[in-house]
This record gives C-alpha cells, structure tokens and sequence, in this order.
C-alpha cells in the first residue's frame, strides 16, 4: 500500500496562521499534519518559525476529502502568499 506525503511552504507565513492552517487540515478525517522548525542558524526576523508542514494522507481518502484539502491550501494562498509543494509517495507495509 503506498501513502502519499507531503511538504507544503509559505515563504514569511507567521506561526500563529501556521498552527491555524494547521488546524483547519486536521479536521479531514486521514489526514496527518507535522510543523517542522526552520533550522537557519542565522535569525531573520522575517523570516517564519516554521520551515513548513508536513501532510500525510493514504491513498484511499475520499476525492471530497482531497478537494477539501486543497481548497484549504489555496485560501491561505490567496490570502497570505503562494506556496511551494513537493509530493513524494511510499510504500507503507
């Protein structure tokens, strides 16, 4: 069975509409959602405290879940900023 993982950036997005967005992604039912720290050595502050999200979903979960899931990433996109996406999948046993 595969699983499909995601790494989803707001370049600057603020923490509080990270753990927000975050939120918002924990309700699909499936779905799984990491922050992960930004790791720079040097302080900017500018910069976010979040490196970006990390977003786990199997590969069954509903297309209405999935559109769900990317309705959510698109408000905050046009709202704040656009975001870069890297999607990998892998085997899960």
């Amino acid at each position: 069975m595969t699983h499909t993982q995601e790494k989803i950036s707001y370049p600057c997005l603020p923490l509080a509409i990270y753990r927000e967005l975050a939120a918002h992604l924990r309700q699909i039912e499936g779905v799984t959602i990491e922050l992960i720290s930004q790791q720079s050595q040097q302080f900017d502050y500018a910069q976010s405290q979040i490196d970006h999200l990390k977003i786990g979903y199997p590969p069954s979960i509903p297309p209405s879940d999935k559109q769900r899931l990317e309705e959510i990433l698109n408000y905050y996109a046009q709202i704040y900023t656009p975001y870069t996406r890297e999607v990998r999948e892998y085997s899960v046993s």
